[in-house]
């Protein structure tokens, strides 16, 4: 078997260094409490995988494939996703930890971001439609150029988005987010 091909396996408490996943295909892997801030994610593909309580804080990710990949309850404090793979790419966070995180330019048609702490993300120019962010924190996150038509913000809060600057066709806010809508009129509105 191809030892940069990996099947079925499972990590625990593992502390990855900077080469040990390069250039490697992981199917069907499950990782939990492992530590990735070492790591060079460089030519890495991960196909329907798990992780569980992961650090990728501060991590480099280049050139990465995601698909069908959970994260829940993961550490993505100032990592950058610009440079992952577009091609059939299709990953979701629950409960994870995303502050500072940069998604510039990618097409995140409905990605699920559930119960994320998200403080400045960076959404610039990316493709939100039919996102759903599921009782996020959003304060400081940017949106500019994105396309959030029917992208849900329902449950999420602290967002401050302009409608003048973003597409939003159909977007979904509860009557508490419109304050982040209007945020650039200064306009006192009451309850």
């Amino acid at each position: 078997m191809n030892p940069d091909y990996i099947l079925d396996k499972e990590f625990k408490d593992v502390t990855f260094e900077e080469n040990d996943i390069k250039y490697k295909d992981f199917e069907n892997c499950t990782f939990e409490n492992c530590d990735f801030r070492k790591c060079l994610f460089q030519t890495v593909s991960f196909i329907d995988c798990t992780f569980l309580e992961c650090n990728f804080q501060n991590t480099k990710i280049n050139y990465v494939s995601l698909r069908d990949v959970l994260f829940t309850k993961c550490n993505f404090t100032s990592v950058n996703f610009a440079m992952t793979d577009q091609v059939i790419f299709d990953f979701g966070f629950t409960d994870c930890l995303l502050d500072y995180a940069q998604f510039y330019a990618l097409k995140l048609k409905k990605m699920q971001f559930i119960n994320c702490s998200m403080i400045a993300v960076d959404f610039m120019a990316c493709d939100l439609t039919e996102v759903l962010f599921d009782n996020c924190n959003l304060r400081r996150a940017v949106f500019i150029d994105t396309n959030a038509n029917k992208a849900d913000f329902y449950t999420s809060y602290d967002y401050s988005i302009d409608p003048d600057k973003n597409k939003l066709k159909k977007a979904v806010f509860s009557m508490d987010g419109l304050k982040g809508l209007l945020e650039k009129y200064d306009l006192v509105i009451k309850h």
